[in-house]
């Protein structure tokens, strides 16, 4: 884990407060700590908040924006791979957690459908480490992106269930590992 770094906003940003969920505008000028950075994503705080920052605004923090769109999605043919879909949720992150959705083990299911006209949708199912996350919406719709940029996914549908409830017996090991559980 890295230490904690501090930047100075160069510009205004929008981020999600965490963990209500709240859209919030910091001002440029602002002076921040990055916490974590992962998936693509930024964790920051500044005057006792909490936000998560998208990786689309990086520059706002002084960071190089990262592509993350697959540009050879166009010319896949055929469906995704199940590795590949998987591997797209293991850059998904709980702001507040420094372990992937997969290894959290909040992702449920993942199935593919072909539609009529020969695409493929994602079909995927996860929950939260607590129903009243705040953020479930943001990390789901970031599962969503994510998922949307393997190549032959045509569309992805993330919801967010609570059967069976989520229990830490449900991390990996590779996750308990990261947060000190073993």
């Amino acid at each position: 884990m890295q230490p904690p770094e501090y930047r100075t906003l160069q510009r205004d940003v929008e981020a999600t407060l965490v963990p209500y969920g709240e859209s919030v505008t910091i001002p440029k000028g602002t002076e921040v700590c990055i916490t974590h950075f992962l998936g693509g994503n930024f964790t920051v705080t500044w005057n006792h908040n909490m936000a998560q920052i998208l990786g689309k605004d990086a520059d706002a923090i002084g960071e190089e924006i990262q592509d993350q769109t697959n540009k050879t999605a166009s010319d896949h043919k055929g469906p995704p791979t199940q590795e590949s879909l998987w591997d797209a949720l293991k850059l998904v992150f709980d702001p507040e957690i420094p372990v992937n959705i997969v290894d959290l083990g909040l992702v449920y299911s993942l199935d593919i459908d072909k539609t009529e006209d020969e695409r493929y949708d994602i079909r995927c199912n996860m929950t939260l480490t607590a129903p009243g996350c705040g953020m479930g919406p943001v990390i789901a719709q970031d599962a969503k992106y994510k998922l949307e940029s393997v190549p032959g996914v045509n569309e992805a549908i993330v919801e967010i269930v609570w059967d069976p409830p989520w229990t830490q017996d449900m991390i990996s090991e590779e996750g308990k590992m990261e947060l000190g559980l073993i």
